[in-house]
Parts: C-alpha cells; structure tokens; sequence
C-alpha cells in the first residue's frame, strides 16, 4: 500500500489529501442538503444582516491569510537562500562560524572574519581535485553596493560566461551585478567599510572604471561590484600577490600574498569535494565548509519555526472560528420565529438544520477565499520588501502546503458549524411563535 501510494504523482497526492481533509465538509454535506434547497433562504439571512456577516468574513479572512501568507514567505526564503548558495561548492575559511562565513561570502553581509595566507591559496590551486579556487576580499563599498575582490574565474563560474561587456584586463576595472545603477564605462570611487559606518574618503586615490555587467541571478550578488582582488589589496596599501606589476589574476606568490578573508572552491568531483572539507578542516588554520550544509542546519531551526508559526496560525484560526461560529449561534436565535415558521408550514426539522449549517458554511467559504486572496497579495508585499533589504530574489506564492491547510481548516470547521445550526431548530412551534 505504501508503495502504491508513493508511487502517485505530487499532484495526485495532495488531491487525495485534499479530499481526505474536506471529508467532514463533504459528509455533512451530503447528509443534510439532498433533497432541499435551503441556499436562498441561507442568503436572504445573510443578506438580512449583511453588516455583522461581513465583519465575520473579515475576521476569517484575517486568519487564514496571516497563516498562509507567512508559511509561503518561509518556503520563499528557504527557496532563494538555496538558489544563492548553490554555485558555491566549497569555502575555506580561518576557523570560526560557520553561519558567519556563509552570510559574508554567499550573502555579502560585512562580518569580521580572520585572513588565511597565500600558502593556502597555492595549495588549493595546485591540487588535482581542485577545478575552481578562487579568493575573496570584502571591506570597501561603492554606495550600498559591496565591493568583492575576486578572480575572473569566479566571475565566469558565477555567470557561466554570460555576461554584457567584458572581464577586466587591469586591476582598477570592475564587472558589476545586474542590479548595480550604474552605466557602462562609469568610473566608481570606492569607501572604504560598508553600510552607515563607511568612509568616503579614505581611498580618493582610487578609482574603478565599469567594463562588464553580469546577468541577474536573483542573489545578492546581483548587488556586488567585482574588481581583482590585487586591485582590494592595493588601495590598502598592501602587496598584490605578485612580482611583477599590473598583473591580474593567478598564479599568486604566497609570500606577497596579503591574506584574504575566503576561498571558494569548486570541485571536480563529489568525493573530491568531501576529501577537500576533510583536508582543509585544520584545527586553528582553517575551515572549510559545504554552504549547502550549513543551509540545511539552518532550515532545520527556520522548520522548527515553521512548525511553531503553523501551530500559531492553527490556534489563531481556531480561536477566530470559534469566535464567528458562536456569534453566528447567537445570530441564529434572531431567526427562531421565521424557523418555527417553517415548521409549522412542516418544513422538516433537516431543512432547518441545512439552512443553518449552510448559512455559517457560507461565512466560512467567503472567509477563506477572501483569505487567500490576501494571504497571496501580503506574501508579494513581504517578498518585495526582504528582497529590497537582502538581494534575494524571493517569489512567495501559495502551494499545495498552503491549500492542503485551508482544506484541513474548511473540513474542521465545517464540523463546528454544525453548533449553531442545531440551536437553531425551534423546541416547538407553538412556543417560538408567541
């Protein structure tokens, strides 16, 4: 069975437990309404006190957009994290954080972090399981733009070669990423620092021309401005690596290699790359970690904020739904005496039921739909605004996840708003009608 099972499509799974979900929904439904027509006398309540109805629809609306929007903005920001990560197969750093060199090399968020030396740099370039070492430098800025000094086989590793212009040919050239304002041949004077504590003035001597653009990637490199890594060096008044002036680009000289805060490597083999970590894992040397690692322990926290939020938005709803469902109880007394009414007409007591049990199920629908129309539209928002603030490129959108929810919430629900349609039927009618 459980073969059987894992061998349906995605969407045949989720169509099954969509089904299962909404199974109380659907049972009651086929219990009470055959036979009856109870939908326009459902709307002419609601009609009646359209003012009160539209505040429970509201209420609904509120929670079931709050809990699918932010679960959707949680599966965006695991997606587009991911996505940055992924051309970065290795990264060798001095010991400490791992949390902390990711956010500075895969995210480009300024962090203090200790300098390897040039002979780490040699050995990674020189060994055969090494496809890709490319060194990285931080520190100077160019407006919000991050400065990363870099080789250009990093850039054309990031790119796969598709990029507007050229790579540079001298150190004080620059390729800059998609989303950088600024126009072909531009000349760029760099701060040193980064963000509200950068210096404008301490590299006046300095000046990059813009030869090349990358193509959007949806990372935060999209911000970046790459320049040689001899170029960072330089304008720290520090030696560039090599013996021989304007030379750009490996092989570097150890010795007059300044140090650098991370080397991304890439590998040219899975195990290659597992070897790598193994031998560049050096107790006060360096560290070297997967990104992709350190990205999984990382989601394994945001999913058990995930479960957290998810346990919030449950309770939210189910404190909302109890709410609306005990006002519309309330609500429904106001209509005993057109109930008894119909009884005495000898409307059986299932069409009152019906009536009654469609007009809460009606809020209800109303009330999701509304719900994921919001929940949709705040998402886009949110995305936008953590876009603006972190580089990545964030596309919340409502999932199968999302909607097996709702559907779990209709089929419960749906259960609950049996409550005010059995008040509802009137003791006698003789009674009702005085």
């Amino acid at each position: 069975m459980a073969s059987l099972w894992y061998g349906l499509p995605a969407w045949a799974q989720d169509t099954l437990l969509g089904l299962a979900l909404l199974a109380p929904l659907i049972l009651i439904a086929l219990v009470l309404l055959p036979g009856h027509r109870p939908w326009p006398l459902a709307y002419a309540l609601i009609r009646r006190h359209w003012g009160v109805s539209s505040i429970f629809v509201i209420l609904i609306a509120l929670s079931v957009a709050l809990g699918t929007g932010l679960l959707a903005q949680e599966r965006a920001i695991r997606s587009a994290t991911a996505r940055a990560a992924d051309p970065f197969d290795l990264v060798v750093t001095a010991p400490g954080s791992e949390l902390t060199a990711l956010f500075a090399t895969v995210f480009l968020r300024a962090s203090d972090m200790g300098l390897i030396g040039g002979d780490v740099l040699e050995e990674l370039s020189s060994d055969k399981r090494v496809a890709l070492a490319a060194p990285l430098g931080f520190g100077d800025s160019v407006g919000d733009a991050p400065i990363v000094g870099t080789t250009a086989d990093l850039v054309y590793h990031l790119t796969g070669g598709a990029l507007e212009g050229r790579i540079w040919a001298s150190a004080f050239e620059a390729v800059v990423g998609s989303d950088v304002a600024v126009e072909m041949g531009a000349h760029l004077e760099p701060a040193h620092g980064v963000g509200e504590a950068a210096d404008d003035h301490a590299h006046d001597a300095a000046e990059f021309t813009v030869v090349g653009r990358m193509e959007p990637s949806g990372t935060p490199w999209d911000r970046a401005i790459l320049v040689p890594i001899e170029a960072v060096w330089q304008v720290h008044g520090l030696a560039d690596g090599h013996r021989e002036a304007d030379q750009v680009g490996p092989p570097f000289v150890p010795e007059l290699v300044p140090g650098m805060p991370a080397i991304v490597v890439a590998a040219n083999s899975l195990g290659g790359a597992y070897s790598l970590r193994a031998a560049f894992t050096r107790d006060g040397e360096t560290m070297a970690f997967f990104p992709g690692t350190v990205l999984a322990q990382l989601y394994g926290v945001m999913g058990d904020v995930r479960g957290a939020m998810s346990i919030m938005a449950l309770v939210s709803q189910g404190l909302v739904v109890g709410g609306v469902l005990c006002g519309l109880a309330i609500v429904a007394r106001l209509f005993r005496r057109q109930l008894a009414l119909l009884a005495a007409l000898g409307a059986p007591a299932r069409f009152v039921v019906s009536v009654m049990w469609l007009h809460s199920v009606m809020h209800l629908f109303a009330g999701v739909v509304l719900g994921l129309l919001s929940g949709q539209i705040a998402a886009g928002l949110l995305s936008s605004i953590v876009s603006r603030q972190t580089g990545l490129d964030l596309s919340a959108e409502l999932g199968g996840a999302e909607l097996l929810a709702v559907a779990g919430f209709l089929g419960l629900a749906s259960l609950a708003a049996l409550l005010p349609a059995l008040v509802t039927p009137p003791r006698h009618p003789a009674h009702d009608l005085r």
